[in-house]
């Protein structure tokens, strides 16, 4: 496990630390890493339904993550400088946020299935947002230019709700992701078979 490059993984609403296991992320990695994708850890950590963002509550995964997962994972021997971020549904706006707006250098690459890009606040979850100011805070739509360096990718489901706002993200952001919308919805089956090119690219991309 010593030095290898590191993936956290950001969970949907509803889901815990132990989502990601559940999902498959364990046994499909090891499935690419058999393939010949080139080795890394997958980390998961529980972000309740903050949306990955700082709330009004006190909640703040972001630090969690930056303060205490990655010191956490670097004095075990994971290397930490330079990072890949994946997350499905809300943990996929929340991996499309982190990337954007941590310092150059330090994400690599961001995988995102069926992110939860809502078009406005009145449109948006119950829990996503404190309010109308804390939604326009951390609009994706806003800081685009924080994935210049980034290397992206975005799957999304022909019939999932999220369908429509992650064609016109993927149409904001230069340059354009990889991925891309195909048949499915918002469920498992779909990121099952999302699964095994997404964690080829961030295994490629941490190799890189």
């Amino acid at each position: 496990m010593r030095e290898l490059p590191v993936a956290v993984v950001l969970h949907g609403r509803g889901g815990d630390h132990r989502s990601a296991a559940t999902l498959g992320y364990d046994r499909f990695l090891a499935a690419a890493v058999a393939g010949g994708t080139p080795p890394f850890a997958v980390v998961s950590v529980d972000g309740g339904d903050t949306y990955w963002h700082r709330r009004a509550s006190g909640d703040d995964p972001v630090a969690m993550i930056r303060h205490e997962l990655l010191p956490s994972l670097a004095a075990r021997g994971l290397r930490t400088d330079r990072i890949a971020l994946q997350g499905w549904s809300m943990g996929g706006y929340g991996a499309l946020l982190l990337a954007e707006r941590w310092k150059a250098g330090m994400v690599a690459g961001v995988a995102a299935m069926s992110p939860a890009i809502f078009a406005d606040y009145p449109s948006s979850s119950d829990v996503a947002f404190d309010d109308e100011a804390d939604f326009t805070a951390n609009d994706l739509f806003r800081a685009t230019a924080g994935l210049a360096q980034v290397a992206v990718r975005i799957d999304c489901g022909a019939d999932d709700p999220f369908a429509a706002q992650s064609a016109r993200f993927r149409a904001a952001v230069r340059p354009t992701p990889a991925g891309g919308e195909s048949a499915g919805g918002h469920d498992d089956r779909f990121w099952h078979r999302m699964l095994p090119g997404q964690l080829d690219f961030v295994g490629r991309t941490l190799a890189g």
